[in-house]
């Protein structure tokens, strides 16, 4: 039996007035995701446990089968874990976006935080700047891709910075950031640092929307048990965000690269869908993540997530299911969390998802949808337990 989760991340969504009251996967010329619907089991996932922040690290670390509420510790550590840095034990790790604002101060806004969804051969010279003239015995700046990076604060696990609680960027899009520089001054080095970033930036990015960085999400490095020791599956990971490779990595899973990824609407689906095949040819478990419907629910653009909904279920579900028909194969279809046009950040609620597999007893749905996945009844309050409900059913199939 080879496996496939294929996750869309941020897709699910609430009704809008602009798509006469249908969500953008209600919206969506979504087939395949209906075809798999029709013949498969639906229902709905609390991807993100009651108390945490609705993160893609702590969504995605549950739908691989680890209890976010045991293993998170930050976003920045499983990034770090990504591109294989090596860490001390009480290390600080933050992400680093660079961003956009109207003014680092108190009295500016958040305006974009991804600069203009600024190009990894832009920013990747900006950050080597950044450590080359700021980086030091205690911060260190380490290129990531395309706005998301690292800073590395050594022996800083158990500093005042720690328990900082700073906004992520793209939860306060078009917001005041008075709140989170208040934060950012409660730590004289921090506030220090982050401004002399700015002052930098004036001088080597000023051919980007790139005016400030932003330290976010940090926490101990991260640890996750074998992926293969947990579920008896060889798996891997596919995807354009150092966040998803970190979670692969850290779990001992293959993590492939797939050169035209891009973490946006354009992205290589072709490529996807190759690696994947050619990965199962060898592996039981593939972990298939799009970025492109959450970027677009950031965006607040309801015309451009419908379109990104479609093309993942057009460019990844159709041509995977083409390549496997007829073959041993299961299903999981899903997002992390709901990244709504209205609120253009990530919510809580619980995520619909397909499963489908030969044998299993079939929804009848019209359709995919989070409605139609709420009105089965069928509800997992914990995120990190589908994968092996999953294999449960599949296992015990007829």
């Amino acid at each position: 039996m080879k496996i496939l989760f294929l996750i869309a991340d941020g897709m699910g969504d609430w009704p809008l007035k602009e798509l006469d009251g249908k969500t953008p996967l209600e919206a969506a010329e979504t087939p395949n995701m209906d075809a798999l619907a029709a013949t498969g089991l639906v229902g709905l996932c609390r991807t993100v446990p009651k108390g945490l922040p609705p993160g893609s690290d702590i969504a995605n670390m549950a739908l691989l089968g680890f209890d976010p509420a045991r293993f998170h510790t930050g976003r920045g550590p499983i990034e770090a874990a990504a591109q294989g840095l090596e860490l001390a034990a009480d290390d600080l790790v933050w992400r680093l976006n660079l961003v956009t604002v109207s003014d680092f101060s108190p009295f500016g806004k958040m305006l974009d935080y991804s600069a203009g969804h600024i190009k990894t051969e832009q920013s990747a010279p900006i950050i080597q700047d950044l450590q080359n003239e700021l980086g030091d015995e205690v911060f260190s700046f380490h290129p990531g891709v395309q706005y998301r990076h690292l800073l590395v604060q050594r022996q800083g696990a158990d500093s005042e910075e720690a328990a900082l609680n700073i906004s992520p960027p793209h939860d306060i899009s078009g917001q005041s950031i008075r709140p989170d520089m208040t934060l950012f001054s409660r730590s004289v080095r921090l506030w220090d640092l982050v401004h002399l970033a700015c002052a930098r930036l004036q001088l080597t990015a000023a051919a980007t929307k790139a005016n400030a960085v932003w330290p976010w999400g940090q926490g101990r490095p991260l640890a996750l048990p074998d992926f293969k020791s947990a579920y008896g599956l060889k798996g891997a990971v596919i995807s354009a965000v150092d966040l998803i490779k970190g979670l692969g990595r850290a779990a001992n899973m293959e993590v492939i690269e797939v050169a035209g990824a891009t973490g946006l609407v354009d992205t290589d689906y072709q490529g996807k869908v190759e690696a994947a095949l050619e990965f199962l040819t060898r592996g039981d478990f593939v972990f298939v993540h799009l970025e492109g419907p959450d970027e677009c629910g950031h965006a607040g653009n309801a015309a451009d997530k419908t379109e990104a909904v479609a093309r993942f279920d057009a460019q990844v579900v159709g041509p995977l299911r083409q390549a496997l028909a007829g073959q041993d194969a299961a299903w999981l279809v899903a997002c992390d969390h709901l990244t709504p046009i209205k609120t253009r950040t990530h919510a809580p609620d619980p995520v619909p998802f397909i499963l489908n597999y030969p044998g299993c007893q079939g929804s009848g749905l019209a359709g995919f949808s989070e409605a139609l996945a709420a009105q089965t009844g069928l509800a997992l309050e914990q995120g990190h337990e589908l994968l092996r409900f999953c294999l449960e059913r599949i296992k015990s199939r007829s």
